[in-house]
């Protein structure tokens, strides 16, 4: 069955040619439907086609093809309901009034784009729990319930939906932390599960979907059987998207996607090929890496999508690191110069 994406984008995207750039891709992978301005500035795709298509249509268009600056983006995945002959561009009235309308969109998104850029994916990692704790003269698990209260992380949540970002990666447990003991292992998985029924009162409500980024088949049974549920339950969701990295190692995902491709018998394979074997398959890189607990590296965190994230390094602990500190990176990351590589 032919699978259907729409997908909204707001920002520099109406007067740069940018539907042309869609129908192009389309014409190229075969995918059938249409693009057209809105009134209010953006741009709304209806496309239809394989679900590597669909899904190669929305990769692309998040990393800004031309000259488009995605501040905002929608989609939505659904069976399709009706068959399009082709791909066609909807054009307002004639020629001249569509052009004339474009430009004065632009206009307008330019004028709104000198306020600060906003990271479109924001990847943390929460350090210093149990120095945390150590501090408080508390048991050193104790900052784990403290730092994974369902409260704390949905105040991160809901600053970041408040400014924009539309993803959020949040690293849980690493391939590294089975080193600990017993203990400390099931106390971390059994605060994640009584989120779970919370988390998806929220997600229905924000329209927010979950991933589990990481290793499936370590983790308790009860867990993962829970992480499926939440993401089946979500995966029509578009709005706001919460990926949670556990039983995750940057070397370990890469490792995993190597024999994958193996496996698949494929004998050429290039960056954006390779990146479709990755957990993160459809979530686009993060913009913005943050860790906590003032310690400087990244620890592997998603080491081949984070070739132009920006870092960013709190002195906090993350059991005190809230929405004013998650709002302040997100300042200082907007007024960093990011060139990719040129001027």
């Amino acid at each position: 069955m032919k699978e259907e994406i729409e997908i909204e984008v707001r920002g520099r995207v109406q007067g740069i040619r940018f539907r042309k750039m869609i129908k192009r891709f389309a014409d190229s992978t075969d995918l059938k439907g249409f693009v057209m301005n809105k009134k209010d500035g953006s741009v709304l795709t209806i496309a239809q086609g394989t679900e590597k298509d669909t899904s190669g249509l929305l990769i692309w268009i998040q990393k800004n093809p031309g000259f488009s600056k995605i501040e905002s983006l929608s989609y939505k995945k659904r069976n399709a309901m009706k068959d399009y002959p082709d791909f066609k561009i909807i054009k307002e009235k004639n020629f001249l009034v569509d052009k004339a309308i474009s430009i004065i969109n632009l206009g307008k998104s330019l004028i709104a784009h000198k306020k600060s850029p906003v990271p479109l994916h924001i990847a943390i990692i929460p350090d210093g729990n149990r120095r945390w704790a150590k501090s408080k003269g508390l048991e050193s698990t104790f900052g784990h319930y403290k730092a994974g209260a369902y409260n704390n992380i949905e105040e991160l949540f809901r600053e970041g939906m408040k400014a924009g970002v539309k993803y959020m990666s949040i690293w849980g447990f690493s391939t590294e932390n089975w080193k600990r003991s017993k203990k400390e292992q099931e106390e971390i998985f059994s605060l994640i599960n009584s989120g779970v029924d919370r988390f998806i009162k929220d997600a229905n409500k924000n329209k927010i979907r979950f991933r589990h980024i990481g290793r499936k088949d370590r983790l308790p049974k009860a867990l993962i059987s829970n992480l499926t549920r939440l993401e089946e339950l979500t995966k029509n969701h578009s709005d706001f998207n919460v990926q949670l990295c556990l039983d995750y190692g940057g070397r370990d995902e890469l490792i995993r996607a190597v024999n994958k491709i193996l496996k698949s018998k494929v004998k050429k394979i290039g960056e954006k090929d390779f990146s479709k074997f990755l957990d993160t398959q459809d979530i686009p890189d993060p913009d913005l890496i943050i860790r906590t607990s003032g310690e400087n590296r990244i620890s592997g965190l998603m080491p081949f999508q984070s070739t132009y994230a920006e870092l960013y390094f709190s002195k906090e602990n993350f059991p005190d690191f809230k929405a004013r500190e998650l709002r302040q990176a997100i300042q200082e990351f907007g007024d960093r110069n990011r060139r990719f590589g040129g001027n």
